[in-house]
């Protein structure tokens, strides 16, 4: 039997142990992820119920990555979302206690929704290519404005945080396998021509204000519409969930993201 004076020895050791800074816990970084349907997991068909029409799921890649790496998430990201409203509704989330942000929108401040509606359509009924030239002209003349403007506050916002700026994938792989559809291989190229446009310009604002740019193109190739698995949805019922990243790909977004948060 071990004596008291053994037993006091260890007790005051374990004492030591848990006072000693070198094996204190480091507190849990706060994480706040701003965006679009893209960030806030459209696609994946499973929503947080208290988060209504944002439709927040807990299959998107800013959740996955806040339990990964442990982090308080606050989780802001809303479908439909522009430059505009992340400013409006979703900025006031980000403070000086904030350590890492996650950003990904433009999308629908190109009209993303109206372009993919248009250029669906057979030929005869719709107009793709200026539907397409007229999401290039916000993508090159507005959107930079409006996203260094956004930048610019987050950073003052949260001096030191980590901040990720996320892009989009491109959406096709040249094949329509999807009844009720009509795009062309014509429109399907100018489809992810735009998309690498729209990433070009968010990139270059995110480099301009210090952040890091995560481009998921490259992952993406094989995986879009109609790819082989696909991780991204293709017309779907209901319509909204249409052309999105499904539950594959916000986790191939995850794995993406994490390594910059």
């Amino acid at each position: 039997m071990k004596s008291f004076a053994s037993l006091l020895s260890a007790a005051a050791l374990g004492a030591a142990m848990l006072l000693s800074p070198g094996v204190a816990h480091a507190a849990a970084p706060n994480y706040v992820a701003l965006g679009d349907s893209y960030a806030s997991g459209v696609g994946t068909r499973t929503y947080i119920e208290s988060s209504g029409s944002c439709q927040r799921s807990t299959k998107a890649y800013a959740y996955i990555d806040a339990v990964r790496i442990g982090a308080n998430l606050t989780f802001v990201a809303c479908s439909g979302a522009r430059v505009a409203d992340v400013t409006a509704n979703q900025l006031s989330s980000v403070t000086s206690s904030t350590n890492i942000v996650s950003v990904q929108v433009g999308g629908n401040d190109a009209g993303f929704s109206s372009v993919i509606t248009e250029c669906a359509k057979p030929s005869r009924l719709g107009d793709c290519s200026s539907a397409v030239a007229n999401a290039n002209a916000i993508i090159n003349n507005t959107l930079p404005g409006r996203l260094n403007s956004l930048y610019s506050s987050i950073r003052s916002r949260a001096s030191s945080a980590k901040v990720v700026v996320v892009g989009y994938p491109r959406l096709f792989n040249g094949t329509d396998c999807n009844a009720g559809t009509f795009f062309s291989p014509d429109e399907m190229t100018k489809l992810n021509a735009t998309a690498d446009l729209l990433n070009s310009k968010v990139q270059a604002s995110a480099n301009s204000a210090g952040f890091t740019f995560v481009n998921p193109t490259s992952k993406f190739i094989g995986h879009a519409v109609c790819g082989s698995p696909e991780w991204i949805n293709g017309l779907s019922n209901p319509v909204s969930e249409s052309y999105h990243p499904n539950v594959t790909g916000q986790a191939a977004y995850a794995d993406l993201v994490q390594p910059a948060l």
